[in-house]
């Protein structure tokens, strides 16, 4: 089945919902999002959005932390056009419907700090800011008359002017552009050809390549692998952010204790309640993620213990409750009283900071195929993100993608109906087999936490290559063998996103923000004050 629209939309948080409104002005926009609208990671952002809104702030303030945190790589010029955004961004943002926290009897916006901000710029909606603005945005696409939101649909790959239809090197030709996508309807279970003018990646992250983390199930890398796929450069892939503090209890699946609880005067102990942070950061419990990640993790190691803690009980019960309702009634549903005592914490993967290419417009370097929020790589982030600066990239670069590709909308032409190949099952079967899909996921998430996880080493990321080109090998024969599901293209991804991070990992010879090698064990400016470039190779033939 066949179907046209000017903007194909893959991806349904904050950065996809806000280019779809933005393009929906111009011309008619297909929202399709693998579960239900609202299941992402923007839902589930507690803290909220860096921006100066302080007269005691400024840009040069939030410039240079961002620069900090990014350990020299991140693009200053992407930085200062993110930050200098983000006044109007939050304003925008109060003007579609979002109710962000205020103070004094609502005179001015409530803000919090988190670890590496130098200033209290955190606008939050208590502690559920994510939900918050995915409400309110999915409120506004649902009664727009020109989008068009389709659940259960997960992309299974791009369409381009080069597509091949089995895997192999990328075909150069004269015009390599983006035609659409091919996305499988989970519900009806058949394979729709969408024509796309212009086509935007906005799936969000890859947390679930990982045992832990605290991203929800759908968080597989989807837009990195089929952009990588088609022929488009990714980068930075090793810099996988391992949020410090996810909850550690078993029946609390990815629960994630906001940073802001740190920013609050949080305190990280040990098993016998002292305070370990000052042996690592002179700023403490409020130093950047990596540090932080990587002083937990240390700390476990040499206690044997299976957690830290996280103290906040020394502040007024009251102020607790207030500024945390969310977290409190749900570390209570598990037998935890924050208010009381310390919340048992570990590190969990959480936000890649690596992705797929764009320039200053979320464009990549495939024409007419844009990539926006978790799932690209701006060069604002740099080694490590600075808390809080992730809904405020996906805001700034949603609105500069939707500007460039309304402006270039009417130089591409429509494809016609049978224009683009259909998907081919042709010689396929109904699987048999689903356990070797459930196996194989299971063992790329647990060597990719055991190997290419806080701390790496060389022989660490050989033994990942290994394991990772075999059970590659296996899914490529599954994949061409059988009719595609949900699973198998979900595992499809995780696998190529594995694979890209051990590459970008094992080309990085030093330690810099979230990626530490025992083996380089310091960092290489001389050498390694660059980005980690890769980029399927083109065929010969």
């Amino acid at each position: 089945m066949e179907h046209q629209t000017d903007f194909l939309v893959i991806g349904s948080g904050i950065a996809g919902l806000k280019f779809a409104l933005k393009a929906a002005e111009a011309g008619s926009v297909t929202i399709v999002t693998k579960k239900a609208v609202a299941d992402s990671n923007t839902n589930r952002a507690q803290g909220g959005i860096a921006a100066v809104t302080d007269g005691i702030d400024s840009f040069d303030a939030h410039i240079q932390d961002t620069l900090s945190s990014g350990d020299g790589l991140c693009k200053r010029e992407v930085v200062e056009h993110v930050v200098k955004n983000g006044p109007a961004a939050i304003q925008e943002l109060v003007d579609l419907g979002i109710n962000f926290t205020m103070a004094d009897n609502g005179q001015h916006l409530d803000l919090g700090r988190e670890g590496g901000h130098s200033h209290n710029r955190i606008v939050h909606a208590h502690d559920l800011t994510g939900r918050e603005i995915e409400q309110a945005l999915v409120a506004l696409v649902r009664e727009h008359p020109n989008i068009t939101v389709l659940e259960d649909h997960i992309a299974v790959d791009l369409i381009t002017h080069a597509t091949r239809v089995r895997w192999g090197p990328v075909v150069k030709t004269q015009s390599t552009y983006c035609c659409g996508a091919y996305v499988l309807d989970r519900v009806n279970d058949y394979v729709k050809t969408f024509h796309a003018r212009i086509t935007l990646l906005a799936t969000g992250g890859a947390g679930k390549v990982y045992a832990y983390t605290s991203n929800p199930d759908i968080a597989t890398g989807d837009g990195i692998a089929m952009a990588y796929r088609a022929g488009c450069t990714v980068a930075n892939l090793e810099f996988m952010q391992f949020h410090p503090t996810c909850l550690y209890h078993p029946a609390a699946k990815n629960y994630l204790i906001s940073e802001a609880v740190r920013g609050e005067g949080g305190v990280l102990v040990d098993s016998a309640g002292h305070a370990f942070m000052e042996k690592y950061d002179p700023a403490r419990d409020l130093a950047c993620r990596d540090v932080v990640a990587r002083a937990i993790d240390t700390e476990m190691k040499q206690s044997g213990d299976d957690c830290v803690f996280l103290d906040i009980s020394h502040k007024n019960a009251d102020f607790i409750r207030t500024r945390f309702p969310n977290l409190y009634a749900n570390c209570l549903k598990f037998g935890i009283d924050m208010t009381k005592e310390p919340v048992p914490v570990v590190p969990a993967a959480h936000y890649m900071c690596g992705g797929v290419v764009t320039d200053m417009a979320g464009k990549t370097d495939i024409d007419r195929l844009y990539a926006v929020g978790e799932t690209a790589c701006t060069g604002l982030h740099g080694a490590n993100r600075l808390a809080s600066n992730s809904l405020l990239e996906a805001v700034v670069f949603a609105d500069s993608a939707a500007k460039d590709a309304i402006n270039r909308l009417a130089a591409f032409p429509a494809t016609k109906e049978g224009e683009l190949p259909l998907w081919d099952e042709a010689g396929t079967t109904d699987s048999t087999e689903v356990i070797t899909v459930s196996h194989n996921w299971d063992e790329i998430r647990l060597f990719m936490w055991n190997y290419v996880g806080i701390v790496r080493s060389d022989k660490r990321l050989k033994r990942a290559r290994n394991r990772i080109d075999l059970i590659q090998a296996e899914i490529r024969e599954y994949y061409w063998d059988f009719r595609v599901t949900s699973n198998l293209i979900e595992l499809r991804n995780i696998a190529t996103v594995g694979e890209l991070i051990i590459q970008c990992a094992m080309l990085r010879k030093e330690s810099r923000g979230l990626h530490y090698n025992l083996d380089y064990d310091f960092k290489d400016d001389a050498r390694w004050n660059m980005d980690t470039v890769i980029k399927r190779p083109y065929s010969d033939q």
